[in-house]
């Protein structure tokens, strides 16, 4: 892992929905809104492209810990945008506060992300 990381450092990355993030078990005629996985997918992978530049070669993060709250629905084709926040790092391992908000302004989600470093051929089982 590079230097250069500190608590307090923020991300944010804004996001289209698209029909494959929407829930489909509502039946037909019922507006797609995003999913609460692909909310959480969206808010991983903001915490990933965070700390990717960070990572040395042959390191990347995983996570291991989700606690979100799903808290209002956004229409398949609107924007959202994921912000997170490194809270805590104790050696290889990272807690984030994550939120998302849908482009009328809106929180659609929030709560904390934690994520580890691992060797990817070693994860790989290479």
């Amino acid at each position: 892992m590079r230097d250069g990381l500190a608590p307090g450092q923020s991300y944010e990355k804004t996001h289209t929905t698209t029909p494959e993030m929407g829930i489909k078990h509502l039946g037909p005629g019922v507006p797609s809104v995003l999913s609460t996985p692909a909310m959480i997918g969206l808010m991983e992978g903001t915490c990933v492209e965070f700390l990717t530049p960070y990572m040395s070669l042959g390191e990347q993060t995983v996570g291991f810990h989700v606690d979100v709250r799903h808290t209002a629905p956004t229409v398949i084709g609107q924007k959202v945008t994921v912000r997170v926040s490194l809270q805590e790092i104790k050696e290889t391992r990272f807690r984030f506060a994550v939120e998302a908000v849908n482009e009328h302004g809106v929180k659609i989600g929030e709560g904390t992300h934690r994520r580890a470093v691992i060797k990817t051929k070693q994860f790989a089982g290479s």
